[in-house]
């Protein structure tokens, strides 16, 4: 069964947790997906993903339609690939507006989703809100909410 995650962001924002929770993924021997809802942000976090440390770097690349898309963390923007595990990932996170399709078969085929909102976008929250309704009847969640210092507290 796939575990989905939903991670409201409040202290921190998402190109600083992001990448922690990536390397993580990766440290585990997970490729992962980034689905972008936001394509006018897909370079920006693609940037962070190459500076977000001094010491090491996350390999990742551009989803790109019948291209070479075996890296271990792959970005894809908009609505390109979201029916598709293009580098048969075990991960698939959804950041600036991208929101799991809960009648897609694709979500089976994740170990886990990661679902991303920021709490001070009052459409993110709706939009969060609505697919936890959606996705906690079938499958396990769990939601994790920032404190004041930006450590990760579990709601539910």
């Amino acid at each position: 069964m796939t575990e989905i995650l939903f991670y409201h962001l409040e202290q921190r924002p998402l190109e600083h947790v992001l990448p922690v929770l990536l390397q993580k993924s990766i440290e585990r021997g997970w490729k992962c997906v980034v689905q972008i809802g936001d394509s006018k942000k897909a370079a920006a976090l693609d940037k962070a993903l190459w500076t977000f440390s001094n010491v090491s770097f996350l390999p990742h690349g551009l989803y790109i339609e019948d291209g070479e898309n075996n890296h271990p963390i792959l970005l894809c923007s908009g609505g390109e690939s979201a029916d598709i595990n293009p580098n048969e990932a075990e991960a698939r996170f959804f950041v600036h507006g991208a929101v799991p399709d809960t009648q897609s078969n694709t979500i089976n085929s994740y170990q886990r989703l990661v679902f991303m909102f920021s709490g001070h976008n009052p459409e993110a929250v709706s939009e969060a809100r609505l697919a936890w309704k959606n996705l906690s009847t079938d499958h396990q969640t769990t939601y994790w909410q920032q404190d004041q210092n930006g450590k990760w507290l579990k709601k539910a």
